[in-house]
């Protein structure tokens, strides 16, 4: 990925485009795009290419080349723009002017590729050279080390920012279903989102805390089991945020600017400038895809990345162990305050145990988040996978974190966990 985020058109002077990408004809919506943005490419003796990364309801993401003789992959790389479309019904779930705004914030301090327009359904974007990690490349140590580096970046030097707010654009049911008085008798309007803002008091919205709460809101309630999961999730949600939202931890008010979704494919791996000799446990990393990105503890955000060693299979026992965590989180303190420049001194072991202490606690809080969304993946996806079996294993995991806690599990003779034992693991 390089340090490629160079020549950043201003923030909120990104150009938009008046058309819209279609699914059902790709190659000519794209190509009106790609042209409407570089109409120099149709007079070029280039071909213009169309390479799919991803397809499915989250988005779908085009790499855009024109192929043009005696250009070096590398040149032409270096002229690819990433075309990246929103899919049917992520309103839901994505507040889609956020993500934008994300994305131009992170630009001012070189954290993002330069944002080049936007149309209706999407945005172009400079493409970014590098290797995509899996999850077995995150257990590597020059990855984790590069990771933690970056992410300590992220949050050191990114400020949490409040959004305008308008009304819902997408109805959102079930407020009058799980047990508190429905903010308001419309699904779409000012109240409603203010209802959502409101959910932690005081804390600077949006937040982690009001996505999970839009989230609830949007669950289906079409039976009684649905709206019985939903009330159930509510009570945790309000026993989360009693909990939670007011815990001491880095960042102005407790809150950084945090991706939220530090998955493997997430982490790109910069490539070596051509002639160096870098060493190999030197490695650079860069975060893409800033959907989820919002003001949230630090300790969620790794505790989040934590889980994503397993991969999508969530496989617990690949998860990182406490002499890992540690080191981990050593390499993210020395870097967090040295992207912060204190004014005065900082005992950073004190910090580093700290901060080590909070992830512990926050480790179950990512599986309620993404569980909920899976329970509403699951009811809107077009795409090929088992939302509602991940829906289950995601939120078993904080079942199981709660267990551990309240002594429930011992109490009742039962099992730990593959995720708790691997855990409380030393190494």
């Amino acid at each position: 990925m390089g340090s490629p985020l160079e020549s950043q058109p201003k923030p909120g002077k990104v150009r938009f485009i008046p058309l819209s990408y279609n699914q059902s004809d790709s190659q000519t919506s794209a190509l009106r795009l790609i042209l409407t943005l570089r109409p120099d490419w149709e007079n070029t003796d280039g071909k213009i290419e169309f390479i799919r990364f991803t397809d499915g309801i989250t988005n779908t993401l085009l790499k855009v080349i024109n192929k043009r003789p005696n250009l070096s992959p590398e040149e032409i790389d270096d002229e690819a723009v990433l075309l990246r479309a929103y899919g049917q019904g992520t309103d839901l779930i994505i507040d889609r002017e956020r993500e934008t705004q994300n994305h131009e914030l992170l630009m001012q301090y070189n954290l993002a590729p330069a944002l080049l327009a936007r149309f209706h359904n999407g945005m172009l974007y400079r493409f970014i050279q590098g290797s995509v990690t899996s999850p077995a490349d995150l257990q590597r140590k020059e990855i984790w080390r590069a990771v933690a580096k970056r992410l300590a970046e992220w949050h050191a030097v990114v400020p949490c920012l409040p959004s305008a707010r308008a009304p819902l654009s997408a109805e959102i049911v079930g407020s009058e279903e799980i047990g508190i008085s429905a903010p308001t008798p419309s699904k779409k309007d000012p109240a409603l989102q203010s209802a959502i803002d409101s959910v932690a008091p005081g804390k600077l919205a949006p937040n982690v805390w009001t996505v999970m709460q839009k989230w609830i809101y949007a669950l289906p309630t079409k039976t009684e089991t649905e709206k019985s999961r939903q009330a159930s999730l509510q009570k945790e949600l309000t026993k989360i945020v009693e909990e939670f939202s007011n815990r001491p931890g880095l960042g102005k008010d407790s809150l950084v600017f945090a991706h939220c979704d530090l998955l493997s494919g997430n982490v790109i791996i910069q490539p070596k400038k051509t002639g160096t000799t870098t060493p190999s446990d030197k490695e650079i990393v860069s975060f893409i895809d800033y959907e989820y990105a919002t003001p949230s503890p630090a300790a969620f955000d790794i505790a989040n990345h934590f889980a994503e060693w397993g991969g999508f299979d969530c496989e617990h026992h690949l998860l990182p162990a406490k002499s890992q965590r540690l080191d981990f989180i050593r390499e993210y303190i020395r870097s967090y305050f040295s992207f912060q420049k204190p004014d005065s001194p900082v005992d950073e072991e004190t910090e580093i145990r700290k901060l080590f202490d909070e992830v512990d606690v926050w480790r179950g809080i990512p599986g309620f988040y993404w569980g909920i969304w899976a329970l509403i993946q699951a009811t809107i996806s077009q795409i090929d996978f088992d939302y509602a079996s991940y829906a289950e294993v995601r939120l078993g995991e904080y079942w199981a974190w709660r267990a551990e806690g309240d002594g429930s599990r011992v109490a009742e003779g039962r099992e730990i966990s593959v995720r708790e034992r691997r855990w409380a693991e030393e190494s």
